[in-house]
């Protein structure tokens, strides 16, 4: 249907999604109060884009990915994914996306493995010849073939983690939505997860949309970076854009050939000194990397030298300290 340069793959247009919830308000009495979950947020996502949206627990991105998939109806402005209204054709939209919900599964607990991947070769109505070839790319890149016999109930959080990857991308749908991932794998398992969507992405253009408390994942794999709070978009934008805004304090890590007291330089902090290691953090308004090393290599001899970027985490931090809603 869409292909690159029509249309944005995903389109959500001042989109709002309200719900009433219960609080206690004296013995007996509960007070009714309306919570807006997502408050007229308006985003698009281009086909081929790697897009990480993330918030606090309670910002509204489960809400809105529920409405891209079809579960939930908006109460205001217009959801449509692939050109389909989610909520009005769930059937069309299911055959244009996949899902992974990192603490669901999608896989049939007591089968083989194997088999969980040929009932859904017939749900998405995939020719055996397709599906076959896309199962074994799939497989290899994942190294599951020696699960494919074992029931699912038996395979490792991160096994059936990758399982549920390529559940979701055997009909090789043009958008993948993930929602928590990595939750709760170990880092080898994590690693796994990230080299294959990148590969996705890089080799079939897939559309991914990725919300996740694990910053690595967006630092690893998206270009583009949007944070909600509160219902409410506070920052679109890329993730290097982010980064320059946000990401003001840089630090360079120097090796000298002998070990030295921590350097004084004005507008520099020496956070850490270990041997003949040290770690220097400054502005990105006073001083550049080049600058300050030509400082460094005035005073004593070095050996090596690295540049660390602020983390994605205190970026976000910064974020949502600067956001009016808090």
């Amino acid at each position: 249907m869409t292909t690159a340069g029509d249309q944005p793959l995903i389109e959500f247009t001042d989109v709002e999604k309200t719900f009433t919830v219960y609080e206690k308000a004296g013995r007996v009495r509960r007070a009714r109060r309306q919570v807006h979950a997502v408050d007229h947020v308006s985003f698009s996502v281009e086909a081929g884009t790697m897009l990480g949206y993330i918030g606090p627990n309670g910002a509204g991105k489960s809400t809105t990915i529920k409405m891209l998939i079809g579960i939930l109806v908006p109460d205001g402005g217009q959801v449509r994914v692939d050109g389909i209204e989610p909520s009005r054709d769930r059937v069309a939209v299911a055959r244009r996306i996949g899902v992974v919900f990192g603490q669901r599964t999608q896989l049939w607990w007591d089968l083989p493995l194997g088999d969980t991947f040929e009932l859904l070769r017939h749900v998405y109505r995939v020719p055996v010849a397709d599906h076959r070839a896309i199962l074994a790319q799939m497989v290899e890149l994942l190294d599951l073939g020696s699960l494919l016999s074992t029931p699912v109930r038996q395979l490792s959080l991160g096994q059936r983690m990758r399982g549920e990857l390529v559940a979701a991308l055997l009909h090789r749908p043009p958008v993948l939505f993930l929602d928590e991932p990595t939750i709760g794998l170990d880092m080898v398992s994590k690693e796994a997860v990230r080299t294959f969507l990148a590969a996705q992405n890089r080799e079939h253009g897939t559309t991914v949309l990725l919300t996740t408390h694990d910053l690595v994942d967006v630092e690893r794999l998206c270009d583009r970076l949007l944070v909600i709070d509160h219902g409410r978009v506070i920052t679109d934008a890329t993730v290097d854009e982010v980064r320059d805004r946000y990401g003001t304090e840089r630090t360079l890590v120097v090796d000298l050939v002998e070990p030295e007291p921590a350097l004084v330089i004005d507008d520099v902090v020496v956070d850490r000194v270990e041997g003949s290691r040290q770690w220097l953090r400054f502005h990105r308004d006073d001083h550049t990397a080049s600058s300050l090393l030509a400082e460094v290599t005035r005073r004593v001899a070095v050996r090596d030298l690295t540049i660390e970027e602020p983390a994605i985490e205190d970026v976000v931090r910064r974020i949502y300290a600067e956001s009016p809603d808090r």
